[in-house]
């Protein structure tokens, strides 16, 4: 069994509906762990970080302002197959096609915004994973 760990953030969306909880009775349904957890009002430089593959892309800037919009909470996930496991639970990233069941397709709709706000981020890799592990718990 290979035990991994995967970041997610609750995003500004998510913190504001209140669904901090249910995302994290979803992971614990999963029978994921949950390592470690803050909830926190990013700032652009900590973001800059997270998000520095998007730099120069179109929506780089309006993704970086809603993630200022309100405060995130960031979580360490951990068990087998969780970074897959949980991208899988999370849904598709447009939250229009997401399918029922999962975080996006039951709980985000498109808002129209300049930036799709779908509620949380997973890490897509093991190496993403470490990364922002470490941007966001750097102790």
């Amino acid at each position: 069994m290979q035990n991994e760990q995967t970041l997610i953030l609750v995003k500004p969306d998510g913190v504001s509906r209140g669904l901090v909880g249910e995302v994290i009775s979803r992971i614990e349904s999963k029978g994921y762990a949950i390592d470690a957890l803050r909830m926190l009002n990013a700032d652009r430089s900590l973001l800059e970080q997270h998000y520095e593959e998007h730099v120069g892309k179109v929506f780089y800037e309006p993704l970086v302002e809603f993630m200022m919009s309100g405060p995130i909470v960031a979580i360490v996930a951990s068990g087998n197959r969780v970074i897959e496991g949980f991208r899988s639970l999370a849904g598709a990233t447009d939250p229009t096609v997401a399918a029922p069941g999962t975080i996006r397709g039951d709980l985000a709709r498109d808002q129209g915004t300049k930036v799709v706000q779908n509620i949380v981020h997973g890490s897509d890799s093991p190496e993403s994973a470490a990364r922002e592990i470490q941007i966001f718990f750097p102790q």
